[in-house]
């Protein structure tokens, strides 16, 4: 079964990696079909972009030396890869510290949902239609294209991050934030939180 699927635009070419995917099978995987895309590319620099499965710093390292060896493009990944979950907790520590916090590790497909006494961090994506519920804090380190609210139990102190934020509203307690799709289309390492009785959205 394949693990990477390329898609051909005329802005860009979006290469998706599956969530699952191993190592191995991605690199593999990706030599073949970057020596079929160098084809079609011939003298075109459209750039390239990645997303799906967030990869490890080591993951990051192979891929990003296997694609320039064959095709010499701009590539660029639109998932945390960077930052590790580490990372994430410690910038926000003060508020996660005194919640009890579930770790699921993968992406919550669209249907599935989760819900949590205290907070709640996804080590994948969020997809659209799936749901995180959180009496506190969200986490999510790769994309959050589905619903989240935080602070479900009227917390309004309660934040929501994501690597990328690509959802059309979140919540906070009892506010609610329609996302504005022209304006904040996925909005990168995203920190939400209530300002005034009202969600605002930054960038950390």
């Amino acid at each position: 079964m394949s693990c990477i699927s390329i898609n051909l635009k005329k802005e860009e070419t979006l290469i998706k990696i599956e969530d699952n995917a191993t190592k191995e099978e991605i690199l593999e995987e990706l030599k073949e079909k970057m020596t079929e895309l160098a084809k079609l590319y011939k003298e075109e620099k459209i750039p390239v972009r990645v997303t799906g499965k967030i990869l490890s710093d080591d993951e990051l390292l192979e891929v990003k030396k296997n694609m320039k060896e064959i095709l010499d493009v701009q590539v660029t990944f639109d998932t945390p890869t960077s930052l590790g979950l580490h990372s994430i907790i410690r910038s926000y520590k003060e508020e996660i510290d005194n919640s009890e916090t579930i770790y699921h590790t993968g992406s919550l497909r669209s249907g599935q949902k989760i819900e949590s006494e205290g907070s709640i961090v996804i080590i994948g994506d969020v997809n659209a239609g799936a749901e995180v519920i959180a009496r506190d804090n969200i986490i999510v380190q790769g994309n959050l294209r589905g619903l989240a609210h935080a602070g479900a139990k009227g917390n309004k102190s309660a934040i929501v991050t994501a690597g990328i934020l690509d959802a059309v509203q979140v919540r906070i307690s009892n506010i609610v934030r329609e996302i504005d799709k022209n304006e904040e289309l996925s909005v990168p390492r995203a920190y939400i939180c209530v300002k005034d009785s009202k969600i605002e959205i930054e960038t950390w």
